[in-house]
Formats: C-alpha cells, sequence, structure tokens
C-alpha cells in the first residue's frame, strides 16, 4: 500500500513536472535547454534540496531518496524521517513556503487536506519542486528540473544528517524533535 501509494505520488510529480515545463526556456532541436546538462542540473536541484531544508530551524532529519532520470529531466527526492506532529505540520509548511517565496520561486499550488498537506512551487528557470505530507505524516520533498541536454546523472554527493538508508528502506518518521514532533501549536513569533 505505501509502494502504491509513493508510485503514484511519484508519477503524478513527474505528470505534473512535464505538463508545467513542456515549452519552457531556450531549447534546442531535442527540445532540452542548452544551458545546462543534466548533472548540472541535478546539482541545482540539489542545493535547492539543501538550502530550503537549511531554513527548517531546528533541523529534521531526513535521509536520500529515488533519483529518477527522463529523457532531459532529473527528479532528485528527500524523505524526512523526524516526526512531524499533526499540530505542527502547519508551522512546517509555512517555513518552506516563505523560505521559497523569499527565494523568489512562484506557488503554484497548495493541497490543504488535514492528512496529507502539499505545497508546489516553480523557479524562475523552470525547476518545480514539492513537499508533501503523506503516510504516517512522513514529509517528501521533490525537485524536478526542466527539460536539458542529456547527460548520465551521478547520485547526490550531498551527505544526508541521519543515517544514509538502502533505497526503498526508508522507515516512517521515527526521530524526535523537541520542537517538529511537539503536539501542540508552535508558539507565536516574537516580535
Amino acid at each position: 500500500m505505501r509502494r502504491m501509494g509513493r508510485a503514484v505520488r511519484g508519477t503524478a510529480s513527474v505528470l505534473l513536472a512535464g505538463v508545467v515545463l513542456a515549452g519552457c526556456g531556450t531549447t534546442d532541436d531535442e527540445g532540452a535547454k542548452s544551458d545546462m546538462d543534466m548533472q548540472e542540473a541535478a546539482n541545482s536541484a540539489d542545493a535547492m534540496l539543501d538550502a530550503t531544508l537549511g531554513a527548517l530551524v531546528p533541523e529534521v532529519q531526513w535521509a536520500h531518496d529515488t533519483t529518477t532520470s527522463g529523457s532531459c529531466t532529473v527528479t532528485r527526492r528527500r524523505t524526512v524521517t523526524t516526526i512531524v506532529s499533526e499540530q505542527r505540520r502547519g508551522s512546517f509548511l509555512g517555513v518552506v513556503e516563505r523560505f521559497w517565496k523569499k527565494s523568489g520561486y512562484e506557488i503554484t499550488g497548495v493541497n490543504p487536506h488535514k492528512e496529507a498537506p502539499a505545497i508546489f512551487a516553480r523557479t524562475p528557470d523552470g525547476f518545480t519542486m514539492s513537499v508533501e505530507v503523506a503516510y504516517k505524516g512522513q514529509v517528501f520533498f521533490d525537485v524536478t528540473t526542466p527539460c536539458v541536454e542529456k547527460s548520465d546523472v551521478a547520485e547526490s554527493t550531498t551527505e544526508p544528517n541521519g543515517p544514509a538508508y538502502p533505497l526503498g528502506q526508508i522507515p516512517t518518521p521515527h526521530v524526535r524533535s523537541d520542537f517538529w514532533s511537539a503536539t501542540t501549536p508552535a508558539p507565536a513569533p516574537s516580535s
């Protein structure tokens, strides 16, 4: 069941990215953006994920999830293993949304679902990103590149700030945080 949900989520993200990115940017004869290749775009996606996760204070523990490559796109994924309580999800998503807006990203969609909220964004240069809460409150981050020149893509060199789980074996949230796992609403920020 969990794998099917993840597969559907991954497929939906790729399809959404494909629809959003159709016709974006300066392209060559094969439809690829000519200013970077897939590895360079994957490195940019890693930097966006690093910055987004770095905006979360206190930090959350995360692990690399699958990287997928299409004919001209790459999707990098990270899975949060810190427990983000239902009472703190709004604050968590609010931090991400504010950071993305401050970074110049356009918020393209918000799913306010109580148990499975999500935020979708697009960068000025055509990267699409999402943060989604899924089964057992697990938080997933995805960044999909625009269509770029085809190249080989290596796994991310960013070290996770927790265990490096084998792909497909990332556990549901289990790391406690005094702040993110608390079962009370987050305190209002001080002026």
